[in-house]
């Protein structure tokens, strides 16, 4: 969520930027000042009011002390007229402060100055890209058609007993996802990153808080439950960057890192088609997360060093990948600048996304209240960061194609100490 505070010393700048995401904020950047302003009325008025208040409240307790009930009395009226007005006017400002805030939840993060700006993936820029496109047989095949041939993922059975997206991954196909897990978490704690298990199952205020909710796109699974809706989290930065919410750290602190393993859930209302066939889309899937909270100084520092270490897994798994400095059509509604990786399947001769790195900047911690106090003893809202270490449906969809050979399915050779086998066949 922007601040109220740059919104309004910085409107124009603030429209400019937006536009870099293809949205004339106008109208909402001045609904904002425009409620500021009657929010800071309100709160100065009813200030006014019980200082004026409480001035009068002593004076009666003086009168009474000295005898001059008749005085006092008088006050006492006054008084009960000002408690009308300052209960008129606290119920106004929490309204105005509500509708306020509803108006800057409609408010996309303003991009940072890098990023490209565009309305299409085409518009992406590319920054990099690593690894040699194997050679396959003419006859190679993609990833949905090898999982049936070696009986590793069944994708009927979860139609069966769920629906379309939710893939039973048998024999070697589920220790092979097992392996990848175990992978992923053991490069994310030899980079100092901490490993956590956290709920699948989050409350309001954790959606609200890093940006999932509201949901204007219809991407969470709701459930509700004892007269409060619940919602299963599409990733693990929802729980883990919610540890945060309403917390004062304090520099010395900085950074916190943190790592978990979660299945995340999401309903990708609207997709269709080809390019979502096998593992490419799926409604449930597994990924692993790493989640940082920075110093404002050192954010986009700690975003490259991101970056740097998923290309290291990607290197090690020797996978041909690039990587993309989104464009502001492109970007998510929370993000100030996102990293997508994606890996080339050969099969299907195309990209596809595998993991993105992002910077929140203070958006979610606006959001979430969370500060530091830095060492000018300041309270200041810390930067968020988030990135996929790694999502495995499109990975592991990137080995079986890629490392399909006549033989059956090599294994990377990373991989084999935790999966246990070197070739599915």
């Amino acid at each position: 969520m922007l601040q109220t505070s740059i919104i309004r010393e910085e409107r124009d700048a603030t429209i400019d930027n937006l536009k870099k995401r293809n949205l004339d904020a106008t109208d909402l950047i001045d609904q904002v000042i425009s409620l500021d302003e009657k929010r800071r009325r309100l709160q100065t008025e009813l200030d006014t009011v019980l200082a004026e208040s409480n001035k009068l409240s002593k004076e009666i307790g003086q009168l009474f002390k000295t005898g001059e009930a008749e005085k006092a009395n008088l006050l006492k009226a006054k008084t009960g007229t000002l408690k009308e007005n300052a209960k008129t006017l606290s119920e106004n400002l929490g309204q105005c402060a509500e509708a306020l805030q509803e108006v800057l939840y409609q408010i996309p993060n303003v991009p940072h100055d890098l990023v490209p700006e565009g309305n299409t993936d085409e518009a992406n820029e590319e920054v990099y890209r690593a690894g040699d496109i194997p050679q396959l047989e003419a006859n190679a095949l993609p990833h949905w058609e090898l999982a049936k041939r070696y009986d590793i993922i069944d994708f009927e059975l979860g139609n069966k007993i769920t629906g379309a997206g939710f893939p039973v991954y048998k024999g070697k196909g589920a220790r092979l996802q097992r392996a990848l897990i175990n992978y992923f978490l053991d490069k994310n704690i030899a980079a100092g990153y901490k490993e956590y298990q956290v709920p699948h199952v989050v409350n309001e205020a954790s959606g609200i808080g890093t940006g999932q909710l509201p949901d204007k796109e219809g991407q969470m699974y709701r459930v509700p439950l004892e007269n409060q809706d619940y919602y299963l989290i599409p990733t693990a930065e929802v729980p883990v960057t919610n540890f945060f919410r309403d917390e004062l750290l304090a520099a010395k602190d900085l950074p916190i890192t943190c790592t978990a393993y979660t299945p995340c859930f999401r309903r990708e209302a609207g997709s269709w088609g080809a390019h979502v066939r096998g593992l490419n889309r799926l409604h449930q899937f597994d990924k692993v997360e790493i989640v940082r909270v920075e110093h404002p100084d050192a954010s986009y520092e700690a975003l490259e060093g991101m970056v740097a270490h998923v290309k290291s897994i990607l290197n090690e798994l020797k996978l041909p990948y690039r990587i993309l400095r989104l464009c502001g059509g492109d970007l998510g509604f929370a993000a100030a600048m996102t990293y997508d990786f994606e890996v080339f399947s050969t099969a299907q001769d195309r990209w596809l996304e595998i993991s993105s790195v992002s910077n929140f900047e203070t958006f979610q911690s606006n959001r979430l209240k969370l500060r530091f106090k830095d060492t000018d003893g300041k309270k200041k809202l810390a930067h968020t960061l988030n990135g996929s270490s790694l999502a495995l449906p499109r990975v592991l969809a990137g080995i079986l194609e890629n490392y399909q050979t006549a033989d059956g399915i090599e294994v990377p050779e990373v991989l084999v100490p935790y999966a246990g086998f070197e070739l599915i066949d």
